[in-house]
């Protein structure tokens, strides 16, 4: 299996896609390169829908279903598509220089919106809930 960081775009996503994603992709940077590539070519809505659902299937195939955060995922994306992510001039390299934050420290990010008793709950983890603090940027 090839690794991750050395897969094409189109092999990396089709790999997220399909859950065949090898373990070391299964991580924040590899989650939101694959929500970059589906905002890249997905009306907003569609590109929530496959990074969550594919989000969830890849955590369940590597046996680490817990890790899934449907509210967490959204909001990311969501953050994501609002901070440029969607934008075909804005190149990968571009978004993640732009998106510093994002990378860095996603939950700061989101600590902005959601308090932690919302977000770590059972609720959150399993259907999108909107904030408690500030409303996402739309």
């Amino acid at each position: 299996m090839t690794d991750s960081t050395s897969m094409s775009n189109d092999q990396f996503l089709a790999a997220f896609l399909d859950s065949s994603m090898p373990p070391a992709g299964f991580d924040h940077h590899g989650h939101v390169r694959a929500a970059w590539l589906l905002l890249q070519r997905q009306p907003l809505e569609d590109a929530v829908t496959d990074t969550c659902d594919a989000i969830d299937r890849l955590a369940t195939r590597l046996g680490v279903p817990e890790k899934y955060n449907r509210t967490l995922s959204e909001a990311l994306v969501r953050l994501m598509a609002h901070g440029g992510g969607a934008d075909p001039a804005l190149s990968w390299e571009d978004f993640l220089a732009a998106s510093a934050d994002l990378m860095n420290d996603a939950r700061g990010v989101l600590a902005r919106y959601y308090s932690d008793t919302l977000l770590n709950s059972q609720t959150a983890r399993e259907r999108f809930l909107p904030p408690d603090r500030l409303p996402l940027p739309s």
